[in-house]
């Protein structure tokens, strides 16, 4: 923001109020003073996710394996963000638009609903808004910054993302086909295949040292969305000769 815009950050009342929908479906209201101990991982989108002709945007629902619930997007850079939130390892819940967080500006009341709130497994929360970079406007940044200023208040990390790398995003979208917990398969592949990567090999050539690739590759797929075999995802796209590996000695499993 500009030096005038960060003034009237800075000359905020606060607490600030935010405004959400309960996993019951009940409106509430608390005060940023007062919202660290809500479970806004939980809550029920603040609005709706709706498609209509014409729209330049593509809304729509992502189903979430880490909580094994839908998480609503409204373009497909924000199904990006919740494919790599979902493939975090440390985020352990997540919703979207999980608040109207509400304050007093130059021309009145204005709110504004970041994108998503995640919770990490420590019990820290992430406030994620959604924006590529070349798309902020004035109202747009302060928004973002009373965002990151409520976040820093309360003990949260806030996040304005962009665009993601497309080497990661390709990577991340494809591995995410294998999500579900169905393509784990039997268990004693899963267990060999934690054997065969326990020093870095071709993905191929390790898929089909455990058995016949087209059984096999499902579930080493799934096992690098675990994030139980690993990969330079940043790198290059995923091929027969990327290098996997398991991400902790055997016996070793989390």
């Amino acid at each position: 923001m500009g030096g005038a815009a960060a003034e009237r950050l800075e000359g905020l009342d606060w607490p600030v109020e935010l405004d959400f929908v309960d996993a019951l479906g009940a409106e509430r209201r608390v005060t940023s003073s007062s919202c660290s101990g809500v479970r806004f991982e939980d809550v029920r989108p603040v609005r709706s996710f709706q498609w209509s002709p014409g729209l330049e945007h593509f809304p729509g629902w992502w189903w979430a394996a880490t909580t094994g619930r839908h998480v609503g997007y409204e373009s497909w850079l924000e199904r990006d963000h919740v494919q790599a939130l979902d493939f975090d390892r440390e985020i352990m819940g997540i919703a979207s638009q999980p608040f109207w967080l509400r304050w007093e500006g130059e021309r009145g009341w204005r709110r504004h609903a970041p994108d998503y709130f995640a919770r990490r497994v420590d019990g820290t929360g992430v406030v994620v808004d959604v924006r590529a970079d070349d798309r902020i406007e004035d109202r747009d940044a302060e928004a973002f910054a009373v965002t990151a200023r409520l976040c820093a208040l309360v003990g949260w990390e806030f996040r304005r993302v962009g665009e993601i790398d497309p080497v990661l995003r390709a990577n991340v979208r494809w591995l995410s086909r294998y999500r579900h917990p169905r393509c784990a398969g039997r268990s004693e592949v899963g267990d060999r295949l934690r054997e065969v990567f326990v020093s870095p090999a071709p993905l191929l050539a390790g898929a089909e040292e455990v058995g016949d690739r087209l059984a096999v590759l499902p579930a080493l797929f799934h096992l690098m969305w675990q994030c139980e075999l690993i990969a330079d995802l940043e790198q290059e796209r995923l091929g027969p000769a990327t290098l996997v590996r398991a991400a902790w000695p055997q016996g070793g499993r989390r």
